[in-house]
């Protein structure tokens, strides 16, 4: 296949054709490589990786589980298959103790074949056991952050379900390892965390953009007065 488009598009540079002659014999065992994962995991939809050492890193897909690589993509290992979700919005690790491992369910792209999850779910060990840490009726956690000088602080940002209008979405803050949820920015029934951005330099100042929108099987609402970029500098507590 390669070979076919190389000879395909040679014959439009003239210029570079008169300059060198291509022997396209050295091409022949040139393959692209996919670096995986490759079991029909579908769109990956998060990454994240140790900052000390990048070499560790997960992804999820969007229905197809979470996964791990301790070589820098080079193989990889699902690691969330035991959960009773395959469908994956974020990751995130705890990047003061790597062990630790954030995950929230349901696609966050609000497409007409998204995929809903069923909470948040934080890994002690690595990948290698899970718990469910509850917000289960967002349906969807789209982004995760985690306190840099206070791993028990956690801000989960929640797309929700975007078919059924409802109150269980927007940035959710636990101050307890995620044993307890407070709900710390709200604007309406349909709008969801579309991006969550902590300042590297100031962990209570954190940038949240909502969106509005709302799927039916037929149509699409996009966008709306719930819609807006938001900041707080104190935490969520404002």
């Amino acid at each position: 296949m390669l070979l076919r488009m190389l000879a395909f598009l040679l014959p439009s540079l003239p210029g570079f054709v008169a300059a060198q002659a291509l022997d396209l014999n050295l091409l022949k065992n040139l393959n692209i490589r996919n670096i995986g994962p490759a079991n029909m995991s579908g769109r990956i939809t998060a990454i994240d990786a140790y900052n000390q050492n990048p070499a560790l890193m997960y992804v999820g897909a969007a229905s197809g589980g979470v996964w791990k690589s301790e070589n820098g993509g080079m193989s990889w290992n699902p690691v969330f298959d035991s959960q009773p979700t395959q469908n994956i919005g974020s990751v995130k690790i705890q990047q003061s103790n790597p062990s630790v491992v954030w995950v929230g369910t349901g696609e966050g792209n609000p497409r007409n074949s998204m995929n809903l999850g069923q909470g948040i779910f934080r890994s002690p060990d690595g990948g290698r056991s899970w718990q469910c840490m509850g917000l289960e009726n967002t349906k969807t956690i789209h982004r995760i952050l985690i306190d840099p000088m206070d791993g028990s602080v956690i801000f989960a940002g929640a797309m929700g379900d975007p078919f059924t209008p409802n109150e269980h979405r927007g940035v959710f803050k636990s101050v307890d390892g995620g044993e307890s949820w407070k709900k710390v920015l709200y604007t309406n029934e349909s709008s969801g965390v579309a991006d969550l951005v902590m300042d590297p330099h100031n962990p209570n100042k954190i940038f949240a953009a909502l969106y509005e929108h709302r799927r039916t099987p037929w149509s699409f609402v996009s966008g709306g007065p719930g819609s807006g970029l938001f900041v707080t500098y104190d935490g969520g507590r404002v």
